[in-house]
């Protein structure tokens, strides 16, 4: 993962967590940070195909409204083996980069509000700082909101 950051041009280094970051809480309380600065990489399956939606942790997901400003079909959860076999990694560490194919993605305009944003780095316990825009770059998706606006 290091050397795929570096390639793509994101200084940030990974970092092993003693604790588990499975969870954007668990993340938040390990790295001192605040739990909306936490990228939490979820995938969802449209029209058979995987969607990687990096939301801000403080965030959930609205399905329906992402799916429309995206232009495509209903967004339902991947399941476990669904997006180990879509991204190559397990459930609560997946990265934006490092998967077997190229992901549609979309990236939580949420994240901008925090000078650096933390990502897994492939597994439940790493991770790794980016902006908003890198977050972007790295998995291909636009900046745009992806949550229930309260």
């Amino acid at each position: 993962m290091a050397r795929a950051l570096a390639a793509a041009g994101v200084p940030g280094r990974v970092r092993e967590l003693a604790e588990s970051a499975r969870t954007a809480a668990e993340a938040a309380e390990a790295l001192g940070c605040d739990v909306g600065a936490i990228a939490s990489s979820l995938v969802f399956l449209t029209e058979g195909e995987p969607l990687l939606v990096m939301t801000s942790g403080r965030h959930r997901v609205d399905t329906a409204g992402l799916a429309a400003r995206l232009g495509c079909g209903r967004l339902r959860r991947a399941a476990p083996e669904q997006v180990r076999e879509a991204t190559g990694q397990a459930i609560g560490g997946v990265a934006p980069i490092g998967h077997p194919g190229r992901l549609r993605a979309a990236v939580d305009e949420a994240l901008a509000a925090h000078p650096v944003a933390w990502a897994a780095g492939g597994t439940p316990r790493t991770v790794f700082p980016a902006t908003a825009e890198e977050l972007a770059r790295l998995s291909g998706g636009p900046l745009m909101a992806v949550a229930v606006q309260r």
